[in-house]
């Protein structure tokens, strides 16, 4: 009986490890389509836009399409998924989500979506930057603001783009709210390693918007199956780190 799930689990997936793999496809699947799935505190949407994000934060382009297939028939929004999508390009940059987009597209014309999917833009070229840094500073903090006036003469252009392209282009779109894209960072930070100092300062931007410590720890949980354990301590570590600022800052008991 175990088998014959693990068998009809690989079928939905599309997956032939089953056939070449069998005892490892037994214990993979076990443990992280039931076992760690059964510890989530996570709504099921988040979950999945988490998986998707830390697939593409580590460039693990075969089994995000496996999961994709299974997101869609779950019925997950294929607008949040674009949305994980190209917001990861502000992360991870067009040369490692291009290949992902094009694999989304391909997938969600075999479950017969349609596109392209409706517009979720909300700024334009005029518009991009005040709105862009009006959403650094609300998730931030004012010193955002003092980045574009204050900060090193070399960084201007980087810190312009922040505003206009990171935030303006990505982060005031529809499709996902603030919670949801401030948690898809965090996994694609976590995901791809080396990025330690981004990944405290995208934590602490958890914690402002409500996406506290326990939700946290579970959403590093969720990936920790597709990312390996060094990169669930690390982000733990950093959770911990983050958790301990923020409990002691001005207002908090």
């Amino acid at each position: 009986m175990k088998e014959k799930e693990n068998q009809d689990i690989f079928q939905e997936t599309q997956n032939s490890l089953v056939r070449t793999d069998p005892e490892f496809a037994g214990f993979f699947m076990d443990f992280s389509r039931k076992e760690v799935p059964g510890e989530s505190k996570l709504p099921e949407k988040e979950r999945m836009l988490c998986i998707l994000s830390a697939l593409l934060g580590c460039q693990g382009r075969g089994e995000f399409c496996n999961m994709l297939h299974m997101t869609l028939e779950a019925g997950l929004d294929p607008v949040a998924v674009k949305e994980v999508i190209y917001q990861a390009t502000a992360y991870l940059g067009i040369g490692r989500t291009y290949d992902f987009l094009t694999a989304a597209n391909r997938i969600m014309e075999e479950h017969g979506i349609r596109l392209p999917l409706e517009t979720q833009g909300t700024t334009d070229r005029n518009t991009r930057f005040d709105k862009g840094l009006e959403k650094q500073v609300s998730l931030f903090g004012e010193g955002m603001a003092k980045r574009q006036t204050e900060g090193p003469v070399l960084r201007r252009n980087i810190n312009r783009w922040l505003a206009d392209n990171c935030f303006g282009d990505y982060y005031t779109r529809t499709g996902l709210d603030d919670q949801e894209r401030e948690m898809i960072t965090f996994c694609f930070l976590l995901a791809q390693g080396g990025c330690e100092n981004q990944l405290r300062g995208h934590t602490a931007g958890n914690f402002g918007v409500g996406n506290g410590k326990e939700k946290l720890y579970s959403v590093v949980e969720q990936c920790m199956p597709y990312v390996g354990y060094p990169r669930s301590l690390n982000a733990m570590a950093i959770i911990d780190e983050a958790a301990a600022k923020f409990e002691s800052s001005p207002g908090k008991e």
